[in-house]
């Protein structure tokens, strides 16, 4: 009896990119071994999207089946498992920080070899930073437990170390039975209640060592050699995404402490005011600054704005704008309008094609006087045991739309133990949310500072942070610069 096998199905699956490596790799080579470890297999939490095939590897003797039936078995557990893998990976490409992408790794990892708990911990070879160590399943005074055993004698601390002969996975499938336990693992391992470890560098050829990843067995086991291949390949894809966002979070710590530096390092002391400073510097980095400048008579000129942009540009367009807007504090701070008139001037010449908004109030605390003049620029904001409200300013384009700006200035005057607060656009957007709520949201927030806090201006200022912005950037996914400037008058 002839039979015709159909092989049109599997010669287009492996054009598919890795398939071809796949089946290499996933080829039968005998019966499977399930478990290598002395004791039967019993793992807690194994998830069943990798379906592993349970038809035997030969036809029964009273049973005949097909000599294709095997092959196509074979066949379908493999694009299962790529269908798998594309799916975590996907899932993983869409992590757009670095702690998202540790846990992301973390929980993928853990499905495709069947564990519950597990910690990864990442510290570049270069030792640049940042180092961070995050948990599945484990608290954070699990994981401190952890890090108390020797890192000489765990797998992932021998490869972190740059040990020779720590390159590739590694099982630990009886930890309380193998005698070369050390005496603290063993104990670590018993008070947190696992038996087993399977341990993952992460490493790209470029970088080099970036961490490794360590999942738990509650029960001694060791992940088959199919689900050890789908995770290798997985480890690879999440070593490069993780050196990609390595670097990005690198360049936007460097964007942020040059922003640091281009600001004022220490605020001034003036009779009858105290001055607390919030700076927030979003994912990309942006122009956002503020100021406060002596100027004579103990008085202050205090400044809030924004260059358009983002990134090394606009820190550059910040630093020209705010240079130049204290010079012309210093030659004419007692009149707003010319202040910010030169700041127009200055813009047309040094960034011709670019905007910037911007505040700008004179002080004098000795009456409690505020005149201000803005450029596009939200309203400051009052707030004290009396009202909480916004000062009500002039309409005014911002700096660069116009071919001529100049609008009116405004004068404020804050009443005792009343602070003020001046701040960027960043605020509102950050909060993702319409203009409208935003304001309601910010003025709640003022109103809502407790009485014992409002002594402090820096207390205010953090107060009112914290229930504005929500956790993260706003929800178009691109966080923007936020500065707060809080001035209290005694």
């Amino acid at each position: 009896m002839w039979f015709r096998i159909h092989a049109v199905a599997p010669i287009a699956v492996q054009h598919d990119v890795g398939v071809c490596d796949a089946i290499r790799q996933n080829a039968p080579v005998g019966k499977p071994n399930v478990m290598s470890a002395p004791h039967l297999p019993k793992v807690a939490g194994i998830d069943s999207l990798i379906s592993v095939s349970t038809h035997p590897s030969a036809p029964l003797p009273d049973t005949p089946a097909p000599p294709g039936s095997f092959f196509q078995d074979r066949l379908a557990g493999w694009v299962s498992d790529l269908t798998t893998l594309h799916e975590f990976t996907e899932s993983l490409a869409g992590t757009g920080t670095l702690d998202g992408a540790l846990h992301e790794t973390l929980s993928a990892g853990a499905a495709l070899i069947g564990a519950r708990r597990g910690l990864l911990v990442l510290e570049p070879a270069d030792g640049q930073g940042p180092s961070r160590t995050a948990g599945l399943g484990l608290a954070h005074a699990d994981l401190g437990l952890i890090e108390t055993v020797p890192r000489g004698t765990t797998a992932h601390g021998r490869f972190l170390d740059g040990l020779p002969g720590t390159g590739g996975a590694q099982a630990d499938p009886d930890i309380l039975g193998d005698p070369d336990t050390g005496a603290r693992a063993r104990e670590v391992a018993v008070r947190l209640g696992y038996a087993a470890a399977f341990t993952l560098p992460l490493a790209t050829p470029d970088t080099g060592r970036l961490g490794a990843a360590v999942w738990l067995y509650d029960e001694p086991a060791e992940p088959l050699e199919r689900r050890r291949h789908l995770v290798g390949l997985y480890g690879r894809y999440a070593a490069q995404h993780m050196a990609r966002l390595l670097e990005l979070e690198r360049a936007r710590a460097d964007a942020a402490l040059m922003a640091g530096e281009l600001l004022p390092s220490r605020l001034p002391r003036t009779p009858g005011v105290r001055l607390a400073a919030r700076h927030r510097t979003g994912p990309e980095g942006g122009g956002d600054w503020y100021d406060a400048l002596p100027l004579p008579d103990d008085t202050l000129g205090l400044s809030v704005g924004s260059a358009g942009g983002s990134g090394p540009s606009a820190l550059a367009a910040m630093s020209r704008l705010r240079a130049g807007l204290r010079a012309y504090a210093v030659m004419e701070g007692e009149d707003p309008v010319a202040v910010l008139s030169d700041l127009e001037l200055l813009l047309r010449i040094t960034e011709p094609a670019g905007t910037a908004t911007a505040l700008y109030a004179y002080c004098e605390p000795g009456r409690r006087a505020v005149l201000l003049a803005g450029a596009g620029h939200n309203p400051p904001l009052v707030t004290g045991e009396r009202r909480t409200e916004f000062v009500e300013t002039t309409l005014s384009a911002p700096l660069g739309m116009l071919s001529c700006w100049e609008a009116p200035s405004v004068e404020f005057c804050p009443l005792p133990g009343e602070t003020l607060l001046l701040y960027t656009d960043g605020l509102l957007r950050r909060t993702g949310e319409a203009a409208d709520r935003a304001f309601a949201r910010l003025r709640a927030a003022a109103a809502a500072v407790p009485r014992d806090l409002r002594e402090d201006p820096g207390a205010v200022a953090d107060h009112v942070l914290g229930a504005v912005l929500p956790d993260g950037p706003g929800r178009d996914g691109h966080g923007e610069d936020v500065v707060v400037l809080a001035v209290r008058f005694d």
